[in-house]
């Protein structure tokens, strides 16, 4: 929509004797400045119609309420800052608002792309979910990582793509400021070793991390007592929490199931297109680049 204006205009100028290229130049300056606010908040409205309308089809089709949580570098805004995202209280308000506002009878499908984020929303959107009377899925295209995760366990089902991952649940503790934050079970680990040598900041920050596993462990147990019996409950926390494996380690859908998730490897094919529907930021790196084929609907994975 732009460059046929901008092409139009220069050689409407070029036409005029009177205006030189200064006066161009300004005049595609201003006309730029004036238009790119107006373009970005015409692509977010198509972005965010098209999301809906998607949504309404995969209601229509599969009977449930689809709530999304996609958490993506965007680069819908003013000069394409990518935007960074991960689970916040504002995400927590909106989900808890949907979950609220579903019929009691109605089951809800959960859409997850996300690497994780506050402990304290995340806790609120899973027990949320875990109080809804109808059935709970939880579809993972991707990843659903960390607070993602907790998230998944409120579900009665976990539908992932087969190259999918969830992730481990260590909390992550930090002094604040520049310090990045730690694995919690780490940071008990090396207060245990070295005790009163350890100092005494240290130390205080050992005694929030055990608190931080112990409260997370709470979570779990309490997401999955109902469907697993409490003692494999607890069991799962204690493997999610207790350091195992980094923070970032690939929990795939076979493993999911080795712990006992009732995980099923088959996804809607509308939500591959949703996906298409949240842009990733372009970095300034080589990327991933494709001739797109026609995929027919029957070529596309079956319907759960």
């Amino acid at each position: 929509m732009i460059q046929p204006l901008l092409e139009s205009v220069t050689r409407l100028a070029l036409q005029m004797d009177w205006i030189d290229l200064t006066s161009i130049i300004w005049l595609l300056f201003w006309l730029l400045f004036f238009i790119m606010p107006f373009s970005t908040y015409i692509q977010a409205r198509n972005l965010r119609a098209a999301r809906l309308g998607m949504l309404r089809a995969l209601e229509r089709k599969y009977g449930m309420r689809f709530i999304t949580m996609i958490h993506r570098q965007e680069r819908v805004g003013f000069l394409g800052i990518p935007i960074y995202r991960y689970i916040d209280i504002e995400d927590s308000e909106e989900v808890l608002r949907a979950i609220r506002t579903t019929p009691k009878d109605t089951p809800i499908a959960l859409v997850l792309h996300t690497p994780g984020g506050l402990v304290l929303a995340a806790s609120q959107i899973a027990r949320a979910l875990k109080k809804h009377p109808a059935k709970k899925v939880v579809i993972v295209p991707h990843y659903a990582m960390s607070g993602g995760t907790l998230i998944a366990l409120a579900a009665d089902e976990i539908w992932m793509d087969e190259s999918a991952v969830l992730g481990p649940l260590d909390p992550q503790v930090g002094l604040g400021g520049q310090t990045p934050p730690m694995p919690a079970p780490s940071i008990v680990k090396v207060a245990r070793e070295k005790g009163e040598k350890a100092g005494d900041q240290f130390l205080v920050l050992a005694d929030i991390a055990e608190k931080s596993i112990r409260e997370m462990r709470e979570v779990i147990t309490e997401l999955l007592r109902d469907r697993m019996g409490e003692d494999r409950a607890r069991e799962v926390a204690d493997i999610l929490t207790r350091g195992e494996w980094t923070h970032s380690y690939p929990i795939t859908p076979e493993k999911a199931r080795e712990l006992g998730l009732n995980v099923k490897t088959e996804i809607p094919p509308e939500i591959y297109e949703l996906m298409d529907l949240y842009p990733q930021a372009q970095q300034r790196r080589p990327g991933v680049e494709y001739i797109p084929l026609p995929i027919e609907r029957g070529d596309r994975p079956s319907n759960p």
